[in-house]
């Protein structure tokens, strides 16, 4: 893959939290794709995902999310669900949801004060897909977790070039 960072690399450890419903499906698909692509560019990331709901605290992604990403390579096998925590709008910069429900869950529970900034993953998105929801596979087939993967590729490319400049 071409390098995304053109200019510089973040000098500081740089914290992204990526945010669905459950995070077995979306979540856990886009933290697998950014931690894939930080390393292989080398940033200094941490990367995370968490759900809004409680519904999967300590389950493995879904296995279709799981072999999507495995079909390119990207490993999320290890990661389990969890749900958002008061302390993670302390501890992470980005914190970016997959939809607007989710945003706005977020945004429900950010706490006075707390630093990070809330958005939707696909803001970073470059052309038509800019700020679109990315829509849950869960009921869906594995196309659709393909689908999925399409969109979460893209937002992770623009999501690594707005850090590089920042």
């Amino acid at each position: 893959m071409r390098a995304l960072c053109m200019t510089q690399t973040p000098s500081h450890t740089i914290r992204i939290l990526f945010v669905c419903l459950g995070n077995i499906c979306r979540s856990p698909m886009a933290e697998g794709v950014l931690r894939h692509l930080a390393a292989e560019q080398s940033l200094k990331l941490e990367i995370d995902s968490a759900g809004t709901a409680d519904y999967h605290i300590g389950e493995p992604p879904d296995e279709r999310a799981q072999q999507a990403c495995s079909g390119r390579g990207v490993d999320i096998t290890g990661l389990r669900g969890r749900q958002v925590s008061p302390e993670d709008f302390h501890r992470f910069d980005y914190i970016l949801a997959m939809d607007t429900e989710n945003l706005r869950r977020l945004r429900a529970m950010q706490p006075a004060g707390a630093p990070a900034r809330l958005s939707l993953f696909m803001d970073y998105a470059p052309g038509p897909q800019k700020g679109m929801a990315v829509p849950d596979p869960y009921y869906g087939d594995s196309q659709d977790f393909d689908e999925v993967l399409n969109m979460l590729e893209l937002a992770a490319q623009g999501l690594i070039k707005q850090v590089c400049q920042a």
